[in-house]
This record gives structure tokens, sequence and C-alpha cells, in this order.
């Protein structure tokens, strides 16, 4: 049945939601489009995953015969404390959320998250029927995380996103913990990793080290550059793993496998990229704040929200004709933008165009399409 479920539910990733408006509207973009709509890395892949891609893709007509996949396993785990029936691989980290929330959610067992997030936790508790409880953030912006425990005493999953999505915003890692000891009972927790790298925010995969109730997800498509080769892990207990099993996976691209093993290996990668995406991040929000703009919180990842004080998607649509293209709405901050981190280039080009759009008087936009959903059995929607 878990299966059954599975291939009727559209996997949302973040590309999918970024650009449904786009896709159904504008087609291709144009060449010399800004796009930095979808928390992508504009850095790409490092040069050691392309040299690795490269040298594997010759084999690329087989599945994986020559042990990439235990060899990425064995090498993670070991980088991070952990055993290998820690990690489970899937292509990206969007398989694993939608398949942890099937698996623990249902009509008696609801899902947490907070107001905003990442949404692709609750189109999935859609699929499995669970009810959704949405919480707001706090004054810092961090997880309400005693009013997200206490905000459904049967829920099966609460959701925590650390960075959060879109915020960039950080929940400090002593709140996750309480969170984790006083659930209720029988839930389980997910911690959303996609973008700690970015930050000085410590990982709690020692609580999975520990056998906590707990599943932390990882991706390669963020700091690593990789969100167009897809590789990502889920990381628990091997029985809490072994419950998203009968919802299916995919068997892994070597090419993935191969490059994710080659990044792990380059021990400046993640210093160095933090620093490159933190100095453009920190250009720009100081530039919209001595520009008198006024930015939500205090981002630690490669996006960040801007209060525009109007109709968000006017917002949205005005750069759209300066070919920048910036993130969608939350219907919570209906005046709210969300802006990914793009190279210099990018984001002085983005600093003209939204200066331009917000001295124009305001106006009203049409509202950003719904995110897609699957039409018939097996649809995915995968970046």
């Amino acid at each position: 049945m878990g299966a059954a479920v599975a291939a009727a539910a559209p996997v949302l990733s973040e590309a999918d939601m970024a650009f449904a408006k786009l896709r159904s509207q504008m087609g291709v973009l144009p060449p010399d489009a800004v796009i930095i709509n979808a928390n992508e890395n504009p850095l790409g892949p490092c040069k050691a995953a392309c040299d690795a891609i490269a040298q594997i893709a010759p084999m690329g007509g087989r599945y994986d015969r020559v042990g990439e996949g235990d060899l990425f396993v064995k090498e993670y785990a070991a980088m991070h404390g952990l055993k290998p029936e820690n990690i489970a691989v899937y292509a990206g980290s969007s398989e694993p959320l939608h398949y942890t929330v099937l698996a623990f959610t249902g009509p008696t067992r609801g899902l947490v998250s907070a107001d905003p997030s990442y949404e692709s936790a609750a189109a999935a508790a859609e699929v499995s029927g669970a009810p959704v409880r949405k919480v707001a953030l706090t004054k810092t912006f961090a997880h309400d995380v005693k009013a997200m425990v206490a905000a459904d005493p049967s829920a099966g999953l609460i959701y925590i996103c650390n960075p959060n999505n879109p915020t960039g915003t950080i929940t400090p890692r002593e709140e996750i913990l309480w969170a984790l000891e006083n659930k209720p009972k029988g839930s389980v927790l997910l911690v959303d990793e996609a973008y700690i790298h970015l930050s000085d925010e410590q990982t709690v995969f020692d609580q999975v080290a520990a056998g906590k109730d707990l599943i932390v997800l990882r991706t390669f498509s963020k700091i690593y550059g990789m969100a167009g080769i897809r590789c990502g892990v889920a990381v628990g207990r091997p029985d809490l793993l072994a419950k998203l099993v009968p919802y299916y996976q995919n068997a892994m691209p070597i090419t993935a496998l191969a490059a994710a093993r080659a990044s792990i290996a380059d021990a400046e990668l993640i210093p160095s990229r933090k620093k490159w995406l933190a100095d453009t991040r920190t250009d720009t929000l100081a530039w919209l704040k001595a520009n008198g703009y006024k930015p939500i919180g205090e981002s630690h990842s490669n996006c960040f929200m801007i209060d525009t004080g109007r109709d968000a998607h006017s917002v949205i649509a005005g750069l759209q004709k300066e070919k920048v293209y910036i993130g969608r709405v939350w219907p919570v901050w209906p005046q709210a933008v969300r802006v990914s981190v793009g190279t210099p280039e990018d984001m002085a080009r983005f600093k003209t165009a939204f200066k331009k759009v917000m001295d124009a008087p305001p106006t009203v936009a049409k509202a950003d399409a719904p995110a897609p959903k699957g039409v018939g059995a097996g649809r995915t929607f995968l970046s």
C-alpha cells in the first residue's frame, strides 16, 4: 500500500515550486536572465566532482556495478561518526522528505511545521491525509519549538528546516534538542539540514548516533552545487529508515555518487564556498538596509526574505520585466519576497532592478501558480 501511495504522490522539489509559474507562463528564460529564485548554487559542482563524472560517465549504460554507492555510504558515515546502516542515499533530499512524511503521518497522526517554511512536507501530508498544523516563527524568526510540540499531541512528525527555507534563519541546536526530548510520544522529529553547511550551526547527527527518534536530511544541491545532478541522504536509526523503503527508491545515478564522493573529499570546498556565498549575501543585505529596505531576520543561508511593504507578486512581476527572476510568495507573508544569493554580478543587477521596481508606484499582480500536482499514477516532479 505504501508503494501505491507513493506512486500517486508528486515528489515536489524546490525547483518545481520555484519554477511553477515561469514554466506555465514564460517557457525558457532569456539567456541573459538573472535566475535567483530556486536557491541554486551558481558555482556548480567542484572541479573534482566534474572530473569524477567525466571519468565514470562511460559506465553510465549500467547500474552501479562497481560499488560507488557502497563506497559513498562508507565514506560519508565515517566522515560524520555514523555507521553505514544510518545512511540511506537518494536522488536529492526531496524523495526522503516526502517518504518520511508518508511513513509517519496519516489521518490520525498529523504533521507539525513552521510557517513560513519549506512547503514540500505539507504537500506530502495532503497525500497521506494527515492534518497539518502550521506554527508561526518566533520574533527572531526561529522555529517556535515549544509551540510546535504543543500543537498536536497526536503528531506523527514534527518538521524543522534549519536553516529555514525561505528565511535563512537559525533555530538554535538546544531548541531542537528540547523538541526531541519533549515531543509527543511515538512521534518522530524530521530535521532538514539542506542549508546547514552555509551556517555555523552544529548538526544533530550525534542524536542519530545516540539512537533518538530522529531523521536528518542532507542534500548535495546547495553548497556542493549539484542541484541538477541529484544526490542526498536520509540519516537515522536503521528501523526508522526501513519505514521509508516501501515508498520506493530509484537506482542512484553513478555520476551523482561519484560526484558526491569527490565533493566530500575536497576539504576546502565547504569553507571556501561558505565564505564566498556569505560575502555576497552580506553585501546585498547591507545595500538593502542602507537604502531603507527591510530584510526579514538574519539569514545564514543562500537565500533571504524582504518585506516589500506592498503586494509581493507585483514586485516579482516588476523584476521579471527587468529579466531578474526571484523566489515565490508564502501566503502567510503576502508582502514578502524570497531572493536566492547568486554571483556578485547577479546581485548587482538585482540591486538595480529592485530599486527601479520599488521606486515605481505600487501595483497588484496575479498570484503565483499553485505548486504542481501529479496527474495520474507514477507522475513525479523532480528537478
